[in-house]
């Protein structure tokens, strides 16, 4: 009987791994098996988005909102350019690049499959400057260049086949019905994009790839630090790394500074260019004649 039941959850665990298409994930090289397809996922994250922008207020300050769509849209050209020199060109068409600036206290970002972005105000002062802010950003980008979101809905799916293929099984494998009944109701929840939870391992990895994206856009690494302990300053959580899907701000900053030598590799301060005033100074000589007597 064990024997048996080994060969058919072997047979269920092969049916979900030759299912879905392997992806690598920019700049780590991490590959990964997914279930949806991006033309999937930007189309539910369209709708999502634009029904979140209905609601939504816009924020009324003009200077922030440009400071937003400045430092998104040079993260933005430097995630494509790496995109392109990298042999992954059919991935820029799956960007429909979009930075609102909403008019909410709360301090937080998030970024859809698209590249659909959206910043709260109440994470500004935190940020403090261009620099922290495209911290933030990258960080979200990196969500989107990663697939998070499709690799989060691969494992549900996943685990509706599972369950699926259990309840299949139950008879044989002396599995009560209710059983079957529970797991399936808890695998078969909606994913709202908006509030969509990463595991720690993608958060990680979300932040070294968004370290690398706001470094590549001309905006200095080191920045991270500083604001993820201004962050850690502000937040009013107590909840331990171990039940949370982030990881603990001390692991966070920790693991930012490992990674700052890498990360400083592609960085290339942005440099302004200022008109030189040049002036010209006409040199006049006197020629001094001798004359012959």
């Amino acid at each position: 009987m064990k024997k048996i039941k080994f060969l058919l959850m072997s047979m269920v665990a092969a049916v979900l791994v030759s299912c879905g298409t392997t992806s690598t994930v920019p700049i780590t090289g991490r590959k990964q098996n997914l279930m949806v397809s991006d033309g999937e996922m930007l189309s539910l994250s369209t709708q999502q988005y634009q029904e979140f922008m209905k609601t939504a207020k816009l924020s009324t300050d003009a200077a922030k909102t440009a400071m937003v769509k400045r430092v998104g849209q040079n993260l933005a050209n430097a995630v494509v350019s790496y995109l392109n020199a990298n042999g992954m060109q059919n991935d820029v068409q799956n960007y429909k690049w979009q930075f609102n600036l909403v008019a909410d206290k709360q301090a937080n970002a998030w970024c859809m499959p698209g590249g659909l972005i959206v910043v709260y105000e109440g994470i500004l002062p935190i940020t403090q400057d261009e620099a922290s802010l495209a911290i933030v950003l990258g960080h979200e980008i990196a969500h989107a260049v990663a697939r998070h979101s499709a690799e989060q809905m691969s494992t549900q799916i996943k685990q509706q086949y599972g369950v699926q293929g259990a309840g299949a099984l139950a008879s044989i494998l002396g599995v009560g019905s209710n059983t079957v009944a529970v797991g399936q109701a808890v695998v078969s929840s909606g994913i709202n994009l908006f509030n969509l939870k990463y595991s720690r391992s993608h958060e990680s990895e979300a932040d070294y790839m968004g370290l690398i994206f706001a470094a590549m856009a001309g905006y200095n690494p080191e920045a991270a630090v500083t604001f993820w302990q201004r962050m850690a300053s502000a937040s009013t959580s107590n909840t331990s790394e171990f039940l949370s899907d982030h990881p603990s701000d001390a692991t966070r900053i920790k693991n930012i500074q490992g990674w700052l030598p890498e990360a400083k590799k592609y960085y290339k301060p942005k440099t302004t260019t200022t008109a030189k005033k040049t002036t010209t100074t006409k040199k006049t000589t006197t020629k001094k004649t001798t004359k012959k007597k």
